[in-house]
């Protein structure tokens, strides 16, 4: 019974952020839920969450990554596959070994820690350390002196430090290649092989991915495996999709129209090239439209500041490269709109995948000029959406974000900054919105009309005894 709680207790905090339930507790759980066994602060902790039911896609995984043998899911993005590798990794780790036990490579960085993010919601005590390109090597390297159970990264990131013996693989009996077709589409095949070779524990081999390949390459020593194939059982019935007409080859008065009469909704710019991206992304600020670019030509810091803004409600549109198309935790967008049109049928569905997520209601646009045709994989019987008439520009959203210059490994928490806030910075709980720390650097939404007195009231206010700096992030 204790077992089963803390998994709970767990979830519940969790689900809010990806996917949803447990692992072998979770059969037993329905029972007790039905039999009103569970304790009432776990019953009130699921009923505010929502949490009901896993998805059928969630319990095949749970069930199949915890019975002998190696695992393919094909889901698509956005569908939950997360929990349905990361929960049942609970029930295989030891606490009472010392050593890097399971092994989690995903293609970028953004993806990395967003599993790091949600293996830490879980509260489990296991220790995790994330490790990618652009993140100091050195802390990575301290990091690792006292091995977590679970180390989660890129491939390039993870081959540096084997090759630097930062971590020992002897212990490694499970891994995960999440996304998998997405790191074979970015050339990871030689890196992969590398680490893969190294492992010469491992008896367990779970491979993700968003589409479907009719070869499994042979490096990664995937034999038998049970194969849960869901990428058109979980396709959403909740995506409208629609046509956009342009006049001339210069797109961007459609789409600056389109978003005026989008309003304020939680939306993501596709293009093709990241030149495109910055292009729209200035011109849309120079018109009084709060944007952020996202590309991989971007700093990692620059990256992670565009996606913490537009998480956090500071910012509604986010113009990208299909780098932002899967794996990140970009949760409730209601529009996409492709202002290039996607290469590919898989690059649509890709794009596509960032909205209409959990079965919630989205919307998909595709921006043609007068010398474009609907691509063969799109309905050529989707309406078309009216953008003509009034281009009012859509008020600045609510949030700003606060800039903070001290983390995690200066012993900051979310506590010490909602402290800080609330009683120097003159804020009232409903002013004060969403928080991430980060290794050296923190970042708040307040509220916009209070965000230029706050910044008064707190300069020169330490934090645990600690001079920061904290400013607009704009």
């Amino acid at each position: 019974m204790h077992l089963i709680v803390f998994h709970y207790k767990s979830l519940a905090i969790i689900n809010k952020h990806e996917e949803q339930l447990s692992s072998r507790a979770i059969h037993l759980l329905h029972y007790l839920c039905s039999m009103q066994n569970i304790s009432a602060s776990v019953r009130t902790t699921l009923n505010s969450m929502g949490i009901s039911h896993l998805t059928h896609m969630q319990e095949e995984a749970i069930k199949a990554c915890l019975a002998t043998g190696d695992v393919i899911l094909l889901s698509p993005t956005g569908s939950g596959k997360t929990l349905g590798f990361l929960l049942p990794l609970l029930q295989v780790m030891d606490p009472a070994t010392s050593g890097v036990q399971a092994l989690i490579l995903a293609p970028s960085r953004e993806l990395s820690l967003q599993i790091e993010q949600v293996f830490r919601k879980v509260a489990t005590g296991f220790k995790v350390t994330c490790c990618y390109g652009g993140h100091a090597i050195k802390t990575e390297i301290n990091n690792l002196t006292e091995p977590p159970a679970l180390l989660i990264g890129t491939p390039g990131r993870i081959v540096d430090h084997l090759r630097r013996n930062s971590f020992s693989t002897a212990k490694i009996t499970t891994l995960v290649l999440d996304e998998f077709d997405k790191s074979l589409e970015l050339g990871f095949q030689e890196d992969m092989a590398t680490i893969i070779g190294q492992l010469p524990q491992l008896n367990k081999r779970i491979l993700t991915s968003a589409t479907q390949s009719d070869d499994i390459p042979a490096f990664t020593g995937i034999h038998n495996p049970i194969t849960l194939n869901f990428l058109e059982k979980e396709s959403s019935p909740a995506l409208t999709t629609m046509q956009v007409a342009a006049t001339g080859k210069d797109k961007f008065d459609a789409l600056f129209r389109l978003i005026c009469k989008l309003g304020n909704a939680p939306t993501l710019v596709f293009c093709n090239h990241r030149e495109a991206v910055d292009r729209i992304c200035d011109l849309l600020n120079e018109r009084g439209v709060a944007s952020d670019a996202f590309h991989g030509g971007m700093e990692q810091e620059d990256r992670e500041r565009a996606l913490i803004k537009f998480r956090n409600g500071s910012h509604y549109l986010l113009i990208t490269t299909d780098l932002a198309s899967r794996g990140l935790d970009i949760p409730e967008i209601q529009n996409i709109i492709h202002h290039q049109l996607p290469h590919n049928e898989d690059a649509f569905i890709h794009r596509n995948g960032r909205t209409a997520r959990m079965h919630a209601n989205g919307s998909a646009y595709l921006i043609l000029s007068e010398e474009e045709y609907l691509p063969s994989f799109v309905d050529p019987n989707i309406e078309m959406f009216d953008i003509s008439g009034d281009t009012s520009i859509p008020d600045l959203p609510e949030w700003v974000t606060l800039y903070i210059s001290a983390g995690k490994k200066d012993k900051i928490n979310k506590i010490d900054i909602v402290g800080l806030l609330l009683q120097k910075g003159g804020l009232n709980k409903e002013e004060l919105g969403r928080i991430e720390v980060l290794d050296y650097m923190s970042f708040a939404a307040i509220n916009r009309a209070k965000a230029i007195e706050t910044v008064e009231l707190l300069r020169n206010q330490p934090i645990k005894r600690k001079k920061v700096k904290i400013e607009i992030s704009y």
